[in-house]
């Protein structure tokens, strides 16, 4: 029989199977609050990796008849503080490791905004956009059919992300439904309303990125119906903050999708812009905007720019040209650790992702009340709940920061450790 090696044990480390740059991120950013806190070495034990995970292969026929072996992923952060809560999403790149850094970016939102949630994360590596409807379809109930030993309403409780929204939350919670013979509209959030949902949750995250920045401009002293405002990424979340911002009577000077920026120092007309969208489904072609790269709208001037795309756009290769007082993190992990060290340096203010996009999480946590109640509110009860609970973690965070002497990052991230680790604390180990 082979000798085990040294190297050997150094293969499976705790934290190997998940290694990727976001996870890294992730970590680091854990790493800097425990040691602001002077966190129990037990609880950065306890806290550092996630709780559960779960791969899964599976086919999915296409309709042309050839079969295609897809990889999906769920990954639960920690069991400590009630059911995990998170979204799954499609995607060419969708990875363990991304899984498992999302998963503890939502432990730490949830438990900053007070939700009785850990974090999860989960999705399939496909390229949605060359699939069917029927396609997708498939992809989603065969998906949430290999969830089933991970899932319930009492359990893990899935949600829309990248790639998927209403229509896939309906197909998922008809699965889930059919599998143990009966109705169980908890079991996902971000449901069309007939079927569950609630009103507000798909403009949710986007106009809780809103509140955050109206709340944060009180503070600042900045005029939110003065300011200038940079928007990467026009989907679900980019596209709703900036109409309620031009709403509001902010300067919208850029946005951008995946194919073109768009720039108007003047300000651009976003119902237009949203109109076209609707018309051509993407930025590309717009006439009346000056065209930029995709990436090159978080470089214009402004006071306030908003990352509302993907991970690791703000990086250290273009913080130092950034030429704004605010960076608003609509997106999740749009910012390197690198970044955010430029970013500090520059004396530039950064709302952080588990703060300023919390909006998503907190509506899909009125949306699973509703369901487990049987009683709706409407839209106004649920954005007026929604400002209030984002301006309380608001509050907690700025607390924290005068505490802790601390950026609002770590202020952000150490109330929420804080919170979880005193709640594995009281409830021990088992057995």
């Amino acid at each position: 029989m082979a000798t085990q090696t040294q190297d050997d044990v150094d293969e499976v480390v705790p934290g190997r199977e998940w290694a990727s740059e976001l996870y890294r991120i992730a970590n680091d950013q854990f790493d800097r609050a425990s040691s602001l806190l002077d966190l129990d070495a037990e609880f950065v034990t306890r806290l550092s990796e996630p709780r559960r995970s779960l791969v899964v292969n599976f086919p999915v026929r296409l309709d042309s008849g050839r079969v295609l072996g897809l990889t999906g992923y769920r990954v639960q952060h920690t069991l400590t503080m009630g059911p995990t809560k998170g979204g799954f999403r499609y995607g060419p790149d969708v990875s363990l490791g991304e899984c498992a850094a999302l998963a503890m970016w939502m432990t730490w939102k949830c438990a900053l905004l007070g939700l009785p949630y850990g974090g999860a994360k989960g999705g399939v590596r496909c390229a949605p956009s060359e699939l069917s409807v029927a396609e997708l379809e498939r992809v989603t109930r065969r998906y949430a059919a290999e969830l089933i030993p991970v899932i319930g309403p009492d359990r893990d409780i899935p949600a829309p992300d990248m790639g998927t929204g209403e229509r896939e939350m309906a197909w998922f919670m008809d699965t889930y439904s059919q599998m143990v013979g009966h109705s169980v509209f908890e079991i996902v959030t971000g449901k069309p309303v007939v079927l569950g949902g609630t009103t507000g949750r798909r403009e949710a995250t986007g106009l809780g990125v809103v509140y955050v920045t109206e709340a944060v401009c009180e503070r600042i002293g900045l005029d939110l119906r003065e300011a200038r405002v940079a928007i990467q990424g026009f989907g679900n979340v980019g596209a709703v903050a900036a109409t309620e911002l031009y709403a509001i009577g902010a300067r919208v000077v850029a946005v951008s999708d995946h194919t073109a920026g768009l720039v108007d120092p003047d300000g651009l007309d976003i119902a237009s812009l949203v109109r076209w969208v609707e018309a051509n489904g993407v930025l590309d072609g717009y006439p009346d905007a000056r065209r930029v790269g995709s990436a090159d709208v978080l470089e214009v001037p402004c006071e306030i720019v908003i990352p509302a795309a993907r991970e690791r756009q703000l990086t250290d290769e273009n913080a130092p040209r950034l030429q704004c007082g605010m960076v608003v993190e609509a997106a999740n992990g749009p910012t390197t650790p690198e970044a955010d060290a430029i970013l500090r340096e520059r004396g530039i203010l950064v709302v952080p992702d588990v703060l300023a996009n919390a909006g998503g999480v907190t509506v899909s946590y009125f949306e699973w009340v509703q369901d487990h109640q049987r009683y709706s509110w409407d839209e106004l009860d649920v954005q007026e709940r929604l400002r209030r609970q984002l301006r309380a973690a608001f509050g907690r965070v700025i607390d924290a920061a005068d505490r802790l002497s601390c950026d609002w990052r770590m202020a952000a991230l150490s109330v929420a450790i804080e919170r979880v680790s005193e709640a594995a604390r009281m409830r021990g180990i088992y057995p």
